[in-house]
Formats: structure tokens, sequence, C-alpha cells
């Protein structure tokens, strides 16, 4: 293949949400897309670009979108050659062999077009490649179309090209393509999910742009054998009140449907939480069952578990006291297969609501990144509405139709609408590119933004443009690429940006509440944390588990956020509660602290105005509480609550403010 001829094949090194992509995914993404109309073509962005921004991405989606696409573009069909083969479950993270055919459309391929076979490209397929035989991913690829010759190879990871020479591929003509054709196969993805593709595309005049079949094929991939067993509480009740207690058997990589029945024996610590010796997992339940307990009287409950093959288990705690402010779980930034991330959407919520048992959940697909752009396929778009509508229940399940604004120039931001519907504002539109303009367009709505990633990693935030105090009232702390809190902060974001953290916000004068999320891309909301070495979640406070109460509670800054562990934090300064502004005094104002962990707390550090103030020794317990007088607090300081725990989970309360 010459050099330089695939707009995409240029674009090197670009990151994506969840974590750095492979060399060629962005330049696959952008070379696949729908030619956009003229008009609609984006231009370079007119605001001050930012030394944060990744122009390398923008200009390559940009050169994408005004790339013409050739009626050849995107021809012909491609399937599993064996019906075994599409329907039988690839192993996750096991080594297969699959073989795909590939047939040219009306038009056919040109000479030194191109056929590109790209295997699902995050999560951990192995690499097609013809250069050894011996490794993972050998591939071969052949065709009876006579006079025709092949020239594969390897372009970037899991991504393969193959390059007619002699002379066209005629329509109806076939390429046959062996994907793990030696001794070691080819590595599965090991997030398992109900459909994962092989994508194919194809430039059918040779000019160096392709276009994706929306229809390439895919396999099932199935989870291992069990490995977790996972038990979840709500954080708080009130006595007398019924709780649901979820259990889960999953794999090594948190995937859910493992199909191992047998009893699973419970025993509850504390007195007067009532739930039975034992319950039983069915053949064919997907190794997941939920079932009441009856809080009886005021107390402080874990549930452990032994389950089949002798899985321990330990729940989150459960606090149950009439005074107790509901704690509502939450993960507002989650990724499906619709961009780049894993599972269909019925397939994401349901893991939410039977698997981590979240309160509230939000898919927030890609609105310009990914295999299929969200903002060029609008049934897409509408099926993250429809899916969103599906699976809300409120009192049991809330969720959030919404996207994420993938900008390269002034950082990501997910946009949640708090209704049934809303409008997909891209980052790719100059009508839309910069914050301001997003927030405009969403000014009147029951919608809100919130950066994530803000201090590094694929892209950190722009802060110098400040957040909208109603559309914006809170940001993403920490998710599966870390935490963007501070330099000190426990399970720091990769690719830190010095000068760029939440706490620098803060200095800026920025009034944000903190919640977590997992910018999860496994299929497994609320649980990031489990096959990553961070999460996140959001703790929102609210009594109703609505639409209304969850947004009530946002805009208020009535949350905290955790990096995944269920840790319940209460805290107050002068009687005022969590993310409340108060007036400047002199006079000393307590700052009350309760904490109940999931693991032996290490320390509580105070943050005030961008440093820490004090540091209080946990001293192994999992029980903290303490009262510390604050003096002379003036106009303008911050203050808040950072939980560690021996584990290295932590938590952050949102800040409180004096005006």
């Amino acid at each position: 293949m010459t050099d330089g001829r695939r707009i995409a094949i240029g674009l090197l090194c670009c990151a994506c949400c969840g974590r750095e992509a492979p060399p060629g995914a962005a330049a696959q993404a952008a070379a696949q897309a729908d030619a956009r109309p003229a008009a609609q073509q984006p231009a370079a962005p007119a605001s001050k670009v930012p030394a944060t921004a990744r122009l390398d991405v923008y200009e390559g989606l940009r050169a994408d979108l005004a790339a013409p696409r050739h009626p050849a573009d995107g021809g012909g069909r491609a399937w599993l050659e064996s019906e075994e083969d599409a329907s039988t479950p690839a192993a996750a993270g096991a080594p297969g062999r699959w073989t795909l055919q590939y047939e040219a459309g009306p038009l056919g391929v040109a000479e030194g077009g191109a056929v590109y076979l790209q295997v699902s490209p995050f999560w951990g397929w192995s690499t097609p490649q013809v250069e050894d035989p011996e490794r993972p991913g050998y591939t071969t690829v052949s065709t009876e179309a006579q006079g025709v010759r092949l020239a594969a190879r390897s372009l970037d990871a899991q991504l393969l090209g193959i390059e007619l020479q002699g002379r066209r591929l005629a329509p109806g003509e076939r390429l046959r393509i062996v994907y793990g054709a030696g001794p070691a196969g080819a590595y599965a993805d090991r997030f398992a999910e109900a459909d994962s593709r092989f994508w194919f595309a194809v430039d059918g005049d040779g000019d160096g742009v392709r276009k994706v079949l929306a229809d390439s094929p895919g396999v099932p991939v199935a989870p291992g054998p069990p490995a977790r067993l996972l038990l979840t509480l709500p954080s708080t009740a009130r006595p007398g009140s019924a709780v649901r207690l979820t259990v889960a058997l999953l794999d090594a990589d948190g995937n859910a449907g493992v199909d191992a029945a047998g009893e699973v024996r419970l025993d509850v610590i504390g007195e007067g939480l009532l739930a039975p010796p034992a319950i039983t997992l069915d053949a064919g339940g997907g190794g997941r069952k939920t079932i009441e307990l009856m809080a009886q009287q005021e107390g402080l409950f874990r549930v452990l578990a032994e389950g089949p093959g002798g899985l321990l288990a330990e729940s989150n705690p459960l606090l149950v006291a009439a005074d107790a402010p509901r704690v509502l779980w939450g993960d507002l930034q989650i990724h499906s297969a619709l961009s780049d991330g894993t599972g269909r959407l019925d397939d994401v919520y349901a893991y939410a609501r039977d698997v981590a048992a979240l309160d509230v959940a939000a898919v927030t697909d890609h609105d310009h990144w990914g295999m299929l752009f969200l903002d060029q396929h609008p049934q897409s778009w509408q099926e993250v509405q429809d899916a969103a509508a599906r699976y809300h229940e409120p009192g049991r399940l809330v969720t959030l139709p919404g996207y994420e604004w993938t900008s390269w120039i002034h950082g990501h931001r997910h946009v949640l609408y708090f209704g049934d519907s809303g409008r997909l504002y891209s980052s790719m539109d100059e009508r839309y590119d910069t914050p301001p303009e997003l927030w405009e367009a969403l000014r009147g709505q029951d919608a809100l933004t919130l950066a994530h990633h803000s201090a590094g990693s694929a892209i950190a935030t722009d802060w110098s443009i400040a957040p909208d105090p109603r559309l914006e009232p809170v940001t993403e702390i920490v998710s599966v690429h870390g935490s963007s809190e501070a330099p000190d902060s426990p399970r720091r974001i990769r690719g830190a940006v010095p000068g760029n953290y939440v706490r620098d916000a803060l200095g800026r004068g920025y009034r944000l509440g903190f919640l977590g999320s997992s910018d999860g891309h496994d299929g497994h909301p609320g649980l990031g944390h489990l096959a990553s070495s961070c999460g996140g979640l959001a703790a929102i406070l609210s009594e109703e588990c609505t639409r209304a109460g969850v947004l009530e509670a946002l805009r208020a800054r009535r949350c905290y956020a955790t990096s995944g562990a269920r840790i319940l934090l209460r805290t107050s300064l002068g009687g005022a509660r969590m993310g409340a502004s108060l007036p400047a005094s002199e006079a000393a104002r307590e700052l009350v602290i309760s904490v109940v962990g999931t693991a032996p707390i290490e320390r509580v550090d105070i943050v005030r105005s961008g440093a820490v103030a004090a540091s209080l020794a946990g001293d192994g317990a999992r029980v903290f509480s303490a009262r510390r007088p604050l003096e002379g607090l003036q106009s303008g300081e911050s203050v808040y609550v950072r939980v560690v725990q021996a584990d290295q989970h932590a938590a952050w309360s949102s800040p409180f403010y004096v005006e």
C-alpha cells in the first residue's frame, strides 16, 4: 500500500475514552463515516485553541468529513462462512479461528482499491497479521478471482488492509479471510457481549477513502467460568422497610451471564436485618438473583455469602436509621457498542439494574467517535432514547438519555437529558463546537453537561471557559481513567496536565459538585473498577428516585464521588448540607464527618482552599466520625472531604463554598 494513501492511516497515536486507543482507532472511525453535505462541513474552531487541544485528531476527523465518497466505497457484503461460527459463542479472552467471506458489490472494487478487516478495535481481539504463522492473530487471505493479487498487511492495532492488485475485483467475486489460521489462533475480546463485530470497510475506487459496511458480521462472546461473587445492598434504609439484596456470579473480568446453578449461603453481620439462610441460583438464571430483606431496626449491617465453588463475598454496608438520607448510586457515563464500547443497549441497562443494582444509569455514546458515528446515524440516536425510555422505572432504575460531546478542542463532556428525549448537538457542528454554544443550545431544557477526565488522559478539559452554573453544576472527578482531583490524589489520572486538575478549577472560583462515573466501555456499568485499576460512581443524595429528584440533587451539588466502592459518606458544615454555599464568618464553623467504608479506612483528609488542611487517621477501622472547627472562613474559600481506604478506593464530598 502506498504511503499516505489513506486519510485514516495518517492519523496515528490517537486516544479514545475508556483507555488509550490503538494507534489507528480514531483513523478507522474517521475513514468509515458517511459523507456529510458540503454545507454541513465544519470549519476550523473559531475560538482560541487551548494548549490541551488534540488538533491531530480534530483535523483528521475534519478531513474525513470533507472527503467525498465514491459510490463503490462501502460496497459489497461480508459474512461468516460457517453458520456454526456465526452462532457459536467465542469464549472471552480465549483463542479461536473464524473464516469470513467478502463479496464485491455491483460496482466492484477497483485495482488499487482495498478491503479492510477491523476486528472490534478496543478490548482485546488479536490484531490480524500475515507475517508470523506462529503468533496469535495470523490471518490468511485468498481469492479464486483469476488475475487478482492480494497484498495484505497489518496497518494498526486490530486492522488489516487488503489491497487489490493486477485487476479489479468484479461484482460478485469474493475474498476468503481466515482469522486465527495459525496454531495459536486469534484471541477474542475479554468482555462478553451478544454481537462482537468483524467490521469490514471498502475503498471501492482506490482514492484512499473507505466506508464501513454497517451490516458487518459478528459473533457472540461468552463469559468465562465463575470467579467472583458480588453482593449489593442499598447504602441506607429506614427501620421497618424492605431492602433489595442483589446476588451475581461474574467471571474474572466482571462479565455476567455465568450460568452456574447452586446454593448461596448468607450470613448477616448485625442484629435486626432479616435474611434467609440461603438462596438458590437456578439453571438458566444467568447466575443472578435479587431478593428482599427486612430491616427491622436501626443498625449497621453487612451480608456475607459463600456461593458455588466456595466463592466468598461481602456486601457493601447498609445503614438503617430514621434520619439516614437516601443515597442513589449512579453511573452517568456508559458506552455501548453503538460507539466504542461493549454490548447492546438492552444488555447494558439490564446489567446496570440486575447485576450492579444501580439506581441511576445513563448510556452516553460518542457523538462522533467509534465505528459508526451517532451524529451521522439518526436511527442510532433514536435507539439510545428508546432504550432509556424502555428501562426507566422510577423507584427502581432512573435512566437518562444522553451522549458524549466528544470535542478534541475543549475536552469531552457528556450531555444528559432528564426527560424522554433530546437533541444531539454534535461537537463537529460549528454551531455547537464550543462549550458556550452547547450550553446556549441546551438553555431552558432539563439537561446537564459534565466534564470528565478533565486533568488529562485522552484530552484535558479547557478550564479557561467557566462552566455554566445552571447547566454544569457538577463535574466527574473520577472514572476508569483515574482521578482528576489533584496531584496528591489516590489513583491519579494518567497523562495529567499540570494546572488542569479539578482543584485548580476550584481555584479559578468555579463552584462544582463532585461525582464519579465509570466512563465504562466494557458493558459493566457501575462496576468498571472490577476490570480496571479504577472506576467511578456517583452518590446522589435524593429522597426521590426519579429524574426530577436526581436533577434537583445535582443542581444543588448534593452528591459525592467514589472510585467505585460504595463508601457511605456524610458531611455538614455549620449545619449546612454537602455542596452548600455559606456566608463568610470569623466565628468557627463545625465540620461534621461520618464515614462507613467498604474496607479499612486509612485516612480522612480535609481539603481547604486548594491544600490539605488536616489529615485524620482512620486507624484501620471501617467506621469513622469526627467534628472539627474551621475558623475564619473567608469569601471565595472552599472545603471538601476526601476519604482514602487501605485498598486505595476513595470518596470525595462535594465542596462547601463560602460566599
